[in-house]
């Protein structure tokens, strides 16, 4: 049997392979025999360290593509005729969302809507994954959220992915697209950057135990989260464009723990006492938060067989673990 020749391979697109989930997706899809596209703003001039992170810089090709320009997708879909295609990209701090309520908007909504639309207009069967968000949800009063809980978005970057998760929704049943959100609830990893919290948390520490004499300001540290693990994810949004029948999922361990735990845990691996180290401050809270959030992923466990392999703990001691390699020797 002859080798799969480059032009035979199926063809995945990522709009967003700069960022975590991109990266790890990249490396599952390269291993399952996929040519995968990965597609920036601007090719040229992007920063693709994850790529080189997770190994596979020189395996992915890369295009110039603006998602809020119509016939900049329509252009790059046209040229590659993906069979898949993975929107990742759009503004992607719920933080930063209150800043820059216009520029989120755009970049997750109108670009969800660009791609859908093109899909559409170049009618190939090309099968779709949006990533969704439990920010969503909104409070659910302490229930654990499903794919029939109703959303009640508190942030404009809630609301945006709200708009996305409609928009195919009513692309899948007005059109017939093979199109699909997953409602995916926190999930971390090494690749995530320090604006994120629980990086921000893990980098600190190990810089404490190192020898700084940092303080660790948090906002809110009462807040619940379902924390998971970005590999384990990345692994369900393959698994939802491989279903005959495109469907959403919540994606989630099913676990909650509050962000006062998460702190605890990391220093506690490190052998230090976090009250020693971290100060909560009023300047860093929200507008609107989210105080507690829980998810009931049993759909994903029944249709798609998958579960979560990693807990919070288990996130943690890997986060942690890296960060320690990368601190500068002195």
């Amino acid at each position: 049997m002859g080798k799969v020749t480059e032009k035979a391979k199926p063809v995945a697109l990522i709009c967003g392979i700069s960022g975590q989930d991109g990266a790890y997706l990249s490396k599952l899809l390269i291993e399952q025999g996929y040519r995968v596209v990965g597609t920036s703003r601007d090719a040229q001039m992007g920063h693709f360290e994850n790529l080189d992170r997770v190994g596979i810089r020189d395996s992915v090709e890369l295009a110039s593509m603006a998602t809020n320009d119509f016939r900049s997708v329509v252009q790059v879909l046209s040229r590659f005729e993906p069979q898949e295609i993975y929107h990742l990209a759009g503004q992607s701090s719920v933080g930063l969302s209150f800043e820059q309520p216009v520029e989120t908007l755009e970049s997750i909504s109108l670009s969800t809507l660009n791609l859908l639309e093109s899909i559409r207009f170049l009618g190939h069967p090309t099968r779709f994954y949006s990533a969704g968000s439990s920010e969503c949800f909104g409070d659910t009063g302490g229930l654990p959220a499903d794919e029939s809980t109703p959303f009640k978005p508190r942030s404009p970057y809630a609301v945006a992915k709200a708009a996305a998760f409609w928009q195919v929704a009513n692309y899948r049943e007005a059109y017939g697209l093979h199109a699909c959100s997953g409602i995916l609830f926190n999930h971390e990893s090494p690749l995530r950057p320090e604006r994120f919290v629980t990086q921000k948390i893990v980098k600190s520490a190990c810089r404490i135990a190192a020898g700084s004499q940092e303080t660790l300001r948090l906002g809110n540290l009462d807040i619940h989260r379902d924390w998971g693990w970005a590999p384990d994810y990345v692994e369900a949004m393959f698994l939802m464009l491989q279903q005959n029948s495109p469907q959403d999922y919540v994606i989630a361990t099913g676990e909650t723990h509050a962000l006062k735990d998460f702190v605890a845990g990391t220093f506690q691996a490190l052998g230090l006492d976090w009250q020693d180290h971290v100060v909560s401050n009023p300047d860093l809270m929200r507008p609107s938060d989210l105080r507690l959030s829980r998810a009931n992923p049993i759909k994903a466990h029944k249709n798609l067989n998958w579960q979560a392999t990693k807990r919070m703990t288990d996130v943690i001691l890997a986060m942690v673990a890296q960060a320690q390699l990368s601190l500068p020797m002195h």
